[in-house]
């Protein structure tokens, strides 16, 4: 929230009794197109048998709606808005209103660094609520037709293309990342497996010359199935989950033997 200045109660010390009326979407839009002093329309308030009858009149210059779409004849809104009184209902409701900070420097109400502050007044307390509702006629059903027909045209629209998309943002049948991660399944399923003494032959000399290996090397020195390399590695070997040498393979240490005699030779 800004930061705000005093509020003035002057309203609530005159003991200012305010209305607190609900209009349609379409007569707040058709009011903010008044010119000059801002005359909108006339208020009538009549009794009948002790009854309270309100009614509100549209000015004639602002019933003509601007009708996007409207082809057959120009919409006008209807004139005549009677209200539907209603109590507060032991609730306690005020209007206020806000000026302008360049206001409130004007009056000389600001203080302090930085622009004024904004000036609050309450204007009075709320005694009657009602509801403003347009009479049913000829002009009111035009508009209501004109509302659903809009609400009910869609946000997207397909539209069939004459001609082949050749911008770069064509869309493909499969993507690079997919095609190279089937062909490696494909080549991995077509690798037949080999004799097991075959393979260990295969992984017992290969750890004699190093004696860490990741699974992607075993598998391009050994031409094995990534599952049946793992299953013969489990036998022989230790999977480092940590360490210098994490996410690699080493023999056991009953396999190392050959090292053993090499050093103590």
């Amino acid at each position: 929230m800004s930061e705000k200045g005093d509020v003035d109660l002057t309203g609530a010390k005159q003991n200012t009794g305010v209305w607190l009326v609900k209009v349609p979407k379409y007569l707040a839009q058709q009011w903010a197109k008044a010119s000059g002093r801002g005359e909108v329309g006339k208020l009538r308030i009549s009794k009948n048998q002790g009854k309270a009858e309100v009614a509100f009149t549209l000015n004639e210059e602002l019933t003509t709606l601007d009708s996007k779409g409207e082809k057959t004849s120009i919409v006008h809104v209807p004139r005549e808005h009677p209200f539907t009184m209603q109590t507060v209902g032991g609730q306690t409701l005020a209007v206020f209103t806000e000026t302008s900070s360049g206001q409130a420097e004007a009056d000389g109400s600001a203080s302090g660094p930085g622009p004024g502050l904004d000036k609050i007044a309450l204007e009075g307390v709320v005694v009657q609520r009602a509801e403003c509702r347009p009479a049913v006629s000829e002009n009111y059903m035009r508009l209501k037709k004109l509302q659903i027909e809009a609400s009910s045209k869609p946000m997207r629209l397909s539209q069939q293309l004459d001609k082949a998309v050749t911008t770069n943002y064509k869309p493909v049948a499969n993507h690079a990342n997919n095609l190279e991660y089937e062909k490696k399944k494909k080549e991995e399923g077509k690798r037949a497996r080999a004799d097991k003494q075959q393979v260990l032959d295969m992984l017992f000399s290969a750890f004699e010359k190093h004696q860490y290996y990741n699974i992607k090397d075993l598998v391009d020195i050994t031409k094995q199935p990534v599952i049946y390399l793992k299953e013969i590695l489990r036998d022989i070997g230790i999977y480092n989950v940590k360490g210098t040498h994490k996410n690699t393979w080493e023999l056991k240490p009953e396999y190392r033997h050959y090292q053993g005699e090499e050093k103590s030779e």
